[in-house]
């Protein structure tokens, strides 16, 4: 079958030959891809900031498909079920997953102390094979992955599997209140849905942070939020106390993660030297920039082992920290009601769409932010076979 394969730092190649996956265990599902993405995450595998990626895997967390084959013990799916995939690959019966943490699963990654399993996102997730391909193996079948409603679009329905999750997951980790000012750090697609989600739980400003113009002209169409480039400015936190009255925002969430920019130390000791895990520029100013009491949500990947943060900050201004991966399969109901009703066209944020033979191209028009992209969509040849 085809598949995106990973041979090296910022080396992705098509395989035309990679094994199609086969039923490993009774509640093994084997999906037909319709659809995936590349998210923001997956280049920080693509850029190396992640530890365990292995050459040859296949990334690829975000996937629709139609289920092709089933294990003897999976109960609630049938052939021909077209499903969207959550990112997140749980087990649905271990402590974590009761609680509904499907991103902690204590199943999925048993090697791991801090994260559950993950399609295509490294050893440090599991080892599973993503959704870049034409064929995927879902483990826990009758857990996370979901029939896609009636009359959905397939590609809101792609976009349900994390992007959408996760920046919810956002503004809900910000426990925003009626009034709130809330600021978001980074304008890709996770950071453009976590200000769009802001006004649903009764923010009254949203302000967002980043560097790209054409990003930041996105989120004031997409989001409705005020966005300003951080290098027009001498200092992002001094420009935010000013904008809030000197008084702080009430949230300021991070959506960029260890692939910040802005600081030359950060860039330096987190990209250059490795000695921490990647640039936490957006955390630092996002601690240095909320008002005290406030809250501060990281949705933005981080990786072992640590980063730099301003913790005297963190302690002094009694700031409450709050952070996970998304939980997918509790939000999916209510953020199915949500697109179903119309209150949000997730879609709206793909701007390029191709097939997935051009997975190399499209990697490297997603990092190097070309021609204006915000989320590129994978189509494989088999999507719409019969």
């Amino acid at each position: 079958m085809l598949a995106m394969n990973f041979r090296g730092v910022r080396q992705i190649r098509l395989d035309r030959n990679k094994p199609e996956p086969e039923i490993k265990h009774p509640y093994d599902a084997i999906v037909r891809v319709t659809r995936s993405l590349i998210c923001g995450s997956d280049l920080h595998l693509y850029h190396g900031r992640v530890p365990d990626t292995r050459v040859g895997m296949t990334f690829g967390h975000e996937f629709t498909g139609v289920v092709e084959a089933v294990g003897s013990g999976v109960q609630k799916l049938k052939v021909g079920d077209h499903v969207l995939v959550p990112f997140n690959v749980a087990c649905g019966t271990c402590p974590h997953c009761k609680q509904e943490l499907y991103g902690n699963c204590n199943e999925s990654n048993p090697e791991a102390t801090a994260v559950g399993g993950f399609f295509g996102y490294a050893h440090t997730g599991g080892g599973y094979d993503g959704g870049q391909a034409e064929y995927v193996r879902v483990p826990y079948a009758d857990v996370s992955p979901t029939k896609i409603p009636d009359g959905m679009d397939l590609e809101n329905a792609v976009l349900l599997t994390d992007v959408v999750p996760t920046g919810y997951q956002a503004a809900e980790q910000g426990g925003i209140q009626k009034g709130d000012t809330v600021v978001v750090f980074g304008a890709g697609p996770v950071g453009l849905m976590a200000a769009r989600f802001a006004w649903f739980f009764g923010a009254t400003r949203v302000i967002v942070i980043d560097h790209v113009d054409y990003r930041l002209e996105f989120a004031r169409k997409f989001a409705y939020a005020e966005a300003y480039n951080f290098r027009e400015m001498k200092d992002p936190v001094l420009f935010l106390k000013k904008a809030t009255d000197y008084f702080g925002a009430d949230v300021c969430i991070d959506a960029v993660g260890c692939d910040g920019t802005g600081s030359a130390l950060q860039t330096i000791t987190g990209k250059g030297l490795l000695l921490q895990a990647g640039d936490a520029t957006a955390l630092h100013w996002a601690i240095n920039s909320v008002k005290k009491g406030g809250i501060v949500s990281i949705i933005g990947v981080y990786g072992p082992p640590w980063n730099l943060v301003p913790v005297g900050s963190l302690m002094n201004k009694g700031i409450t920290l709050r952070a996970n991966q998304a939980s997918v399969k509790r939000l999916l109901p209510k953020l199915i009601d949500h697109i179903m009703s119309g209150r949000i066209n997730p879609k709206e944020i793909i701007t390029h769409r191709l097939p997935l033979e051009e997975v190399s191209d499209a990697y490297r028009m997603f990092s190097g932010k070309m021609d204006h992209i915000v989320k590129p969509l994978l189509i494989p040849p088999r999507a719409n076979a019969a």
